[in-house]
């Protein structure tokens, strides 16, 4: 998936945002709307990539659940296995089932 610039978002929003800022409005006013609209497109990246990460999330679950079956369904020798050697099937160093 591609993704947009939290740069590009800002600028296509006060690009938008510009036509509409000349509708006789104080500099005041103008520049408040400015920062508002700059703060939402913020806003809105954040929640994609927030989004994003919660997509990650399951997809690292997902892969634990199916190395977890994998280890059950091969029912590996676990006892003749190194403390190390567990610890790096735990920590996804190494192959869950051979």
């Amino acid at each position: 998936m591609k993704t947009v610039s939290p740069a590009a978002v800002i600028a296509a929003l006060a690009l938008a945002a510009v036509p509409l800022s000349a509708c006789s409005k104080s500099p005041s006013d103008q520049l408040a709307d400015r920062v508002e609209n700059a703060a939402d497109a913020r806003a809105d990246n954040l929640e994609m990539q927030a989004d994003m990460l919660e997509n990650r999330a399951a997809a690292v679950r997902e892969a634990g659940e199916e190395r977890s079956d994998a280890i059950e369904a091969a029912d590996r020798n676990v006892a003749g296995m190194s403390q190390a050697q567990r610890d790096a099937i735990v920590a996804n160093e190494a192959a869950a089932v051979r």
